[in-house]
């Protein structure tokens, strides 16, 4: 039989909590190490409507890249915030909460070479790593692509049908779409580090007014394609990770979870 730790090993395997920012809160946030594991539900983000339906599957794990307890905002464990609400029904249901956060972006396989896959880049590479895996891979934020040459109008349209986002910010560079960084969720920091990789175009997402006007100062398309949707597509592959570690586990992708911005 599978436990939690089963699976927070495997999680480990794949993306060591090492690799998280000193910041970050990773790993098991909530339930029992020996619980057994029959089903796992899959999600970006472990909120409300997510809960619900782990409950409703009768899930054992809920699994997610954002975490469950965040910051230094939780002092007590009551229903007075939705964050103590959130794991006062997860303990109350028997439903353990592990996540990979920033471990997860840095992955070979993990949320920037996933959305690297998702835009359709080719010669996908990190050319700043960190480190290796295990096998050798490369471990690194951004990572870096092509496609073939087009015009940015082109290019936004692709990124559009490709995540399923329904509107996009954006600067433009003022040249062709060639040489393409990514970084899913809040990575506009990185606009420097997107230059110096010659890239022309920059996908992110949460982009700050004046990460624009530097964008444009660089000559770099920067397109915010937001947070939900750069690093949902992660989602689907993690649970195939783990249904392929746990075969004779149910794992499942929310279908309750999408963005809660709303436009306007």
């Amino acid at each position: 039989m599978t436990k939690v730790s089963d699976v927070l090993s495997c999680l480990e395997s794949l993306a060591p909590a090492a690799w998280k920012e000193s910041w970050d809160n990773v790993g098991l946030l909530c339930g029992h190490r020996e619980k057994m594991v029959k089903k796992i539900l899959v999600a970006l983000d472990p909120f409300q409507e997510v809960i619900a339906e782990a409950i409703a599957e009768k899930a054992d794990l809920l699994v997610t890249h954002h975490p469950l307890i965040f910051g230094a905002g939780l002092t007590a464990l009551t229903d007075a915030t939705q964050t103590g609400r959130n794991l006062l029904t997860l303990a109350e249901h028997g439903i353990a909460a592990i996540n990979a956060h920033t471990n997860l972006d840095l992955a070979p396989w993990g949320v920037n070479q996933v959305l690297a896959q998702a835009l359709g880049l080719e010669e996908i590479t990190v050319p700043f790593p960190v480190g290796t895996n295990a096998a050798g891979a490369p471990v690194g934020l951004l990572h870096r692509g092509f496609v073939p040459q087009q015009s940015l109008e082109h290019f936004l349209l692709h990124v559009k049908q490709a995540l399923g986002c329904p509107t996009l910010r954006y600067v433009d560079g003022g040249k062709p779409v060639r040489c393409v960084a990514v970084g899913g969720g809040a990575c506009a920091s990185e606009l420097s580090q997107a230059a110096a990789m010659g890239c022309d175009t920059f996908v992110t997402a949460d982009v700050k007014y004046n990460q624009f006007w530097d964008a444009q100062d660089l000559g770099i398309h920067l397109i915010d394609a937001g947070h939900f949707y750069t690093e949902n597509p992660v989602v689907s592959v993690l649970a195939d990770r783990l249904a392929a570690a746990f075969p004779q586990v149910s794992v499942s992708v929310s279908r309750q979870h999408r963005d809660c911005m709303k436009f306007f």
